[in-house]
């Protein structure tokens, strides 16, 4: 039955949720490092920059667990080929997204005061990536490769 299923799912699913896991485990990784204040992690961070993380109010320390680690479940959920993929990655999206409008919108010091322009960059692919995965799912469950009981 485990081959008839890895046979008749398509190759690029198993390319897509394979990066796409290992993406998100490396976003889950920071938060947890930064989270716990991982002594090893935070020495590559000016103590600005570490000051600015601890200073998340607790909504947006909630936000951002919540995009970190919805989007390691709706890749596990993609290469489980369930349809519930489709939702765990819009919850994590919209929660990635309050998490961005805290750090470049309300919040007084801008995340790229303290880091540089990079970290608009990067946060701008963090978004790309995370509005990819859930259109990637949402076709999969349209067409029929995810959602449906194997």
């Amino acid at each position: 039955m485990a081959e008839d299923i890895l046979a008749r799912a398509p190759l690029h699913l198993w390319i897509v949720g394979g990066v796409t896991l290992f993406w998100n485990i490396v976003g889950a990784a920071d938060y947890a490092f930064t989270q716990f204040r991982a002594p090893f992690y935070l020495a590559q961070f000016t103590p600005e920059q570490q000051a600015y993380f601890a200073s998340f109010p607790s909504w947006v320390q909630g936000a951002w667990a919540i995009a970190v680690w919805f989007s390691v479940l709706g890749s596990i959920l993609l290469l489980m080929r369930s349809g519930a993929a489709v939702m765990v990655f819009a919850i994590s999206f919209v929660a990635m997204c309050l998490t961005a409008l805290h750090n470049y919108v309300l919040d007084d010091v801008r995340l790229s005061d303290i880091t540089g322009p990079e970290a608009i960059w990067f946060s701008l692919a963090i978004f790309l990536i995370a509005a990819a995965e859930w259109a990637y799912a949402r076709w999969l469950r349209q067409t029929g490769v995810i959602g449906r009981r194997a």
